[in-house]
């Protein structure tokens, strides 16, 4: 048999795990990475499609209860409620406490996925940031001077700020709904330009609709926002002094005339965001097992505080918020801002009102036109400006998307306007629900039907991957299976006593029968000995498998029978796959292989990668599960891109 049939006959093999098999295993379910927020835009993504259609269906409902009962709807929503501590006390209606409190943890989740983007996502690298700026900045100034075509001058021109933030909820949701496997580069960039507008939007509403500012609250709020600074190097209870002081700064800027919604985004943008390191993964393991030992209520807390301080308290802000926020605080304040009481009257003034067309038309047309204008200009070589993130027919699709206006543009009137113009606004927003998925549909046609050397060109102009991967792929060095020039490298680091890794195996097999020459699979070590005692022998018996040519046969048994890693075990399995038992026994005595597995522990940590398995696609880490679905939906794209830059290269 040729060496080439061996590795196929490998592949195809069935897998086993702890000594059962896996054939007919389900990898379907939720994985051990799957099961935490590893994948933050993802998971903020697919929130985001739920969260949206929750938030439409309660947008349905305030027109229906508004419409049906509207002396029950304002009624309601006019209900006062105050809290008093002490001689202070804070009092707004129950509609002010949606939109000034309960969304400012809307802006806080925003703002931390925007923190965490910049601090470890696509606008890592800086210069990245530049285009979604601009886009984001045109893609406001173009709307604003569409609303002011029709109404500068007129009873209207005060609500100018109604047709410029994108809502991001929204455009998300129907980015999601209307193609589930939009690139991530667009997903960010949707994302990027929403947290921008929201930032304007802020400095807008802070600025020109406020008509009271109180100096010394707006002192006080400074000097809290920068207590919260500090809190971040205090050595305990951290979290809760943090939300005390939170708190203070919000009460601090509703005092202040200010809307108090700024505080969310401001704290979400100082959130730091990082990947978990393995020297505090292992201090928590420790801790763990000091427990075990000894569980006394000191080392419980002990073991507590250091599992949440291996998380970042951004992705532990946003694991915790984000579902509130996408299913309880959008919806609410839909419930209580879309409700329109809408008459045959309202709906004949509104179709010839300058409010509604301004802010209808300046979404539908005036975003997608600023948003490409600002990305044209942005990424000029006269201006040194950097390679787009997204090709121009891509850039059509976001643009198109960010013309959904609502939660802001909701704010904004709310502040602007009243009574019959304060319902034409709301029609306005509303329009915007229909027109931008209705524009997204057709540019998704659009740019499905445009012939494949054009899209070729297009994503061979857009700049390249930021690797993840530190440590390049060495044929010389690493061990791979698959063609050696297949255009996608999968690459795992794994443990061979990791059940999960065990796991993965079965969908890594699937994924190289079914995709053949497309992808070639790259295993690294990465033992974590701190909880697999066996691991590391484990790992040095596939290197001394490796030194005799068989280390695939010694891998495909280490995780057929990841509970069976003793060293007698090792030295049986040596022995049925033929090798020289008395080298390979000598070689694990040794540490003759120990620098080999430390090389590539080194290079896992240069990569940021902490457990096992983690996968990376052409360099770039892969997030979330890893199921065949997942892996293979995750190759496919990486093989659909190097398709379309060889493409453009030869064109």
């Amino acid at each position: 048999m040729s060496a080439e049939e061996q590795r196929d006959a490998a592949v195809a093999a069935p897998a086993r795990v702890g000594g059962r098999g896996l054939a007919g295993v389900s990898f379907a379910g939720t994985t051990a990475w799957g099961r935490n927020l590893a994948a933050p835009v993802r998971d903020f993504l697919s929130t985001e499609t739920g969260g949206a259609a929750t938030m439409l269906a309660a947008t349905a409902l305030a027109l229906v209860w508004a419409n049906a009962a509207p002396r029950a709807y304002d009624s309601l929503w006019a209900t006062r409620l105050s809290i008093h501590l002490g001689g202070a006390s804070v009092a707004a209606d129950l509609r002010g406490w949606v939109n000034e409190g309960l969304m400012t943890l809307f802006f806080l989740v925003v703002g931390l996925e925007a923190k965490r983007e910049l601090d470890v996502g696509e606008l890592r690298e800086r210069r990245r940031i530049a285009i979604p700026a601009l886009a984001a900045g045109c893609g406001m100034v173009v709307p604003v001077a569409i609303y002011l075509a029709f109404n500068a001058g007129g009873p209207g021109g005060r609500g100018w700020g109604t047709a410029m933030s994108t809502d991001t909820a929204f455009a998300l949701g129907v980015l999601a709904l209307l193609t589930p496997r939009a690139a991530t580069r667009l997903r960010v960039f949707l994302l990027t330009l929403s947290v921008v507008d929201d930032l304007v939007a802020l400095g807008v509403i802070a600025t020109v609709y406020t008509t009271e500012v109180s100096v010394l609250a707006l002192v006080v709020a400074l000097v809290l926002f920068g207590v919260l600074l500090a809190l971040r190097y205090l050595p305990v209870a951290r979290g809760p002094a943090s939300v005390v002081v939170a708190v203070g700064l919000w009460g601090a800027l509703f005092e202040s005339g200010i809307d108090p919604v700024v505080s969310g985004l401001a704290v979400g943008l100082v959130t730091s965001a990082y990947p978990p390191s393995r020297g505090e993964l292992e201090r928590a393991t420790a801790l763990a097992r000091s427990f075990r030992e000894q569980p006394t209520p000191e080392l419980a807390r002990s073991v507590q505080r250091g599992v949440v301080s291996a998380i970042s308290a951004n992705e532990r802000m946003q694991y915790g918020l984000h579902p509130w926020v996408s299913y309880l605080v959008l919806p609410l304040f839909a419930l209580a801002n879309a409700g329109v009481h809408v008459t045959g009257a309202l709906l004949a003034a509104a179709i010839g009102s300058p409010i509604t067309l301004g802010i209808a038309l300046g979404y539908a047309l005036g975003k997608p036109a600023g948003i490409f204008a600002g990305s044209w200009l942005a990424s000029r070589p006269a201006l040194r400006g950097p390679r787009p993130l997204i090709s121009g027919p891509v850039l059509l699709v976001g643009g198109a998307c960010a013309g959904t206006g609502f939660t802001v543009s909701l704010l904004i009137a709310s502040l602007a306007f009243t009574g019959e113009r304060l319902s034409e606004a709301k029609l306005g927003a509303l329009a915007t629900l229909v027109l931008a998925p209705a524009l997204t549909w057709a540019a998704l046609r659009v740019l499905r039907a445009l012939p494949s050397a054009t899209r070729a060109r297009q994503i061979g102009r857009t700049a390249a991957d930021i690797p993840d991967l530190v440590d390049e792929v060495d044929p010389e060095r690493d061990h791979i299976r698959g063609p050696r020039d297949a255009p996608v490298t999968l690459l795992e680091y794994g443990d061979f006593e990791c059940p999960y890794c065990g796991q993965a195996e079965q969908a890594i097999r699937e994924l190289l029968v079914s995709l053949g020459a497309d992808v070639r699979y790259v295993w690294r070590h990465l033992p974590l000995n701190d909880v697999h005692h066996s691991a590391q022998l484990a790992a040095e018996a596939a290197e001394a498998a490796a030194a005799q040519g068989r280390f695939w046969e010694m891998y495909d048994t280490l995780l057929a029978h990841g509970d069976a890693l003793l060293p007698g075990d090792l030295e049986r399995y040596a022995r049925e796959l033929g090798l020289d038992a008395t080298r390979f026994t000598a070689e694990l005595r040794d540490g003759v292989h120990a620098e080999r597995i430390m090389r590539d522990v080194a290079s896992a940590d240069e990569s940021g990668v902490s457990g096992t398995p983690t996968f990376f696609v052409n360099g770039r880490r892969h997030h979330g599960v890893y199921d065949l679905a997942a892996l293979t939906e995750a190759v496919r794209a990486a093989k659909q891109r190097a398709a379309a830059l060889a493409l453009s290269r030869a064109a």
